[in-house]
Parts: structure tokens; C-alpha cells; sequence
């Protein structure tokens, strides 16, 4: 008997310690925010990403091994503002599982911590696919980075306080790194303030502002609506577009026009040497100062 309960004490430590040092299951809707948790979380945390740099954010599928993944997640990391909404809520519907659903603390959305910019004073189907909460991209500027760290710093602690000050000392090394990255970045981009560019789509938004570049226009005039071959006849010293975007429109246009065009990562992965959000600052700089040369 003795024997037996010895045994059952055993068996229950090592479940319990199983438990008590399981990483958690982090569920990132985009690279940026995989990114993020594996900075902040570092072992305590198992990452993972359900899209990759190539694809379209707005447009993923919602398949099968998704939401498996979905399934067994203790903390969805995801934008918002609407733009996973054309497959973030089939995922959660259909995976069912309460701790990652709205209203949970394992449900964080980036945008929620930030200010967003575009947000319009009224949307009709004649604007296209508009974000009523606003540009959704918000991650290409550093200080929301910065912000969205420091609030998923604090929700880390909350789903799993057992580890939260290992959470807490991570989020304060980020943060620390990041500000002098930051510090780097806007005295090596100083030079592109006033640059006039041509943007494919409305995905750099955050990133130009930051920077003071002025966004002539669009290729893509109003967001998810066929580019237009036309540009305007404004002095525009670069065409950009991301590495998701279809590059045929660019390159056309950059023909035609003989203004340089630059493939910018977009988000960590998108080029080889944005292999994680401080390269991805690094090479977006990089490549608009080596066009504008």
C-alpha cells in the first residue's frame, strides 16, 4: 500500500512540474507578432505563426491545421482593427476554445494599444475595402512596437504569472534594445524626410510617417481595388511596394515613368535580411536610402 501511494505522489510531482514548466502556447495571426512573443517570451513560450511574409494579411486561409492550432492556444496575438477580419473570426468560431476568445485575457489585439492613423469620419462601399477602426498596418512604425510590447509584456504575466518575472525582465531587455535601435533608425533615416513616394498599397503608412516621407499616392488608389496604371505628375523619387505585393504594377510603372522602385519587406521575413524586427527597420531604411540615391 505504501508502495502504491509512493508511486501515485510520484506520478503527480512530475505532472504537476510537466504543468507548472510548459511553455506557453502562443498563437501570432502574423510574423511581426511572432516575432514579438519570441523576443518577450523567449523559453517560456512556444510560438506559432499562423501566416508568413509572402501572403496577403488581409487574405489567409482558414484551414484545417490552423485551427488545430487555434485549439490548443493559451494566447492569441493578432492586429485587430479588422485586418485578420476575413478569417480570424472562422477560426475562432470553429475552434472553440474560451481562452482565446474576445473578452479573454488570451485574446490580444496589437492595435487596441496604439493610436491609429486614417481613421475615416465615414466608410461606404465606394471607398473599397476600408478599415473603419482605421490603417491596421501599425506595426512598420517602432514606437508601436514599443507600446504593443510593453502591453503583451503585461499579458504574459497575466495568463501565466507563475513566470511573470521572467516576463517582466525580458520585456525591460526589449525595451531597453529597442529604444537604442530606435535612436539609430531615426538619425540613419533622417535623409528621407520630404522623399516623395508612390506606394503600392496602404501598408506603409506607419512606416512613412515615422520617417516624414510624403505618400503621393497609391498604385492602388483605394485599398483592395485593382491598381491603376496612371501617375500623377508629381516630382516622386520612389515607387515602393512589399514583398507580398504583386510586382507586375510597380514595375510597370517604374518603366514607364523612370523612377527607381524598391521591394520593401513589409514584415520579418519578407526580405532575407529582415529576419527579425530589428532587421526588418534596419533593411526598410536601408533599401528607401539606397533608392533615393
Amino acid at each position: 500500500m505504501n508502495i502504491l501511494r509512493s508511486v501515485a505522489i510520484v506520478a503527480a510531482f512530475i505532472a504537476y512540474s510537466a504543468h507548472a514548466s510548459a511553455a506557453l502556447n502562443v498563437f501570432a495571426c502574423l510574423p511581426e507578432w511572432a516575432a514579438l512573443a519570441k523576443e518577450l517570451g523567449g523559453e517560456k513560450v512556444t510560438v506559432y505563426q499562423a501566416s508568413n511574409a509572402l501572403q496577403d494579411p488581409h487574405r489567409i486561409e482558414a484551414r484545417p491545421s490552423l485551427i488545430a492550432r487555434m485549439r490548443q492556444a493559451d494566447l492569441l496575438i493578432c492586429t485587430g482593427a479588422e485586418l485578420e477580419v476575413g478569417w480570424l473570426p472562422v477560426l475562432l468560431q470553429t475552434a472553440g476554445n474560451n481562452k482565446v476568445q474576445s473578452g479573454s485575457p488570451g485574446h490580444f489585439m496589437a492595435a487596441d494599444f496604439v493610436d491609429k492613423l486614417e481613421v475615416p469620419t465615414q466608410v461606404d462601399r465606394s471607398m473599397g475595402d476600408v478599415h473603419p477602426a482605421g490603417n491596421p498596418h501599425i506595426h512598420l512604425d517602432p514606437h508601436n512596437i514599443a507600446k504593443v510590447g510593453a502591453a503583451l509584456t503585461a499579458r504574459f504575466g497575466q495568463v501565466d504569472p507563475t513566470n511573470a518575472t521572467f516576463f517582466d525582465a525580458r520585456g525591460a531587455d526589449f525595451q531597453s534594445r529597442w529604444k537604442k535601435a530606435m535612436a539609430r533608425w531615426e538619425n540613419d533615416g533622417a535623409s528621407l524626410k520630404g522623399v516623395r513616394i508612390v506606394a503600392h498599397h496602404k501598408d506603409t503608412v506607419y512606416l512613412f510617417h515615422w520617417l516624414g516621407v510624403k505618400e503621393i499616392m497609391n498604385i492602388e488608389p483605394k485599398p483592395g481595388i485593382p491598381p491603376s496604371a496612371k501617375l500623377k505628375s508629381e516630382q516622386v523619387q520612389v515607387i515602393t511596394r512589399g514583398a507580398y505585393n504583386d510586382a507586375k504594377a510597380s514595375a510597370w510603372l517604374g518603366e514607364r515613368s523612370g523612377v527607381p522602385v524598391v521591394e520593401l519587406p513589409y514584415t520579418v521575413g519578407g526580405t532575407a535580411e529582415a529576419k527579425d524586427l530589428f532587421g526588418l527597420f534596419d533593411d526598410s531604411i536601408a533599401r528607401l536610402k539606397k533608392a533615393v540615391k
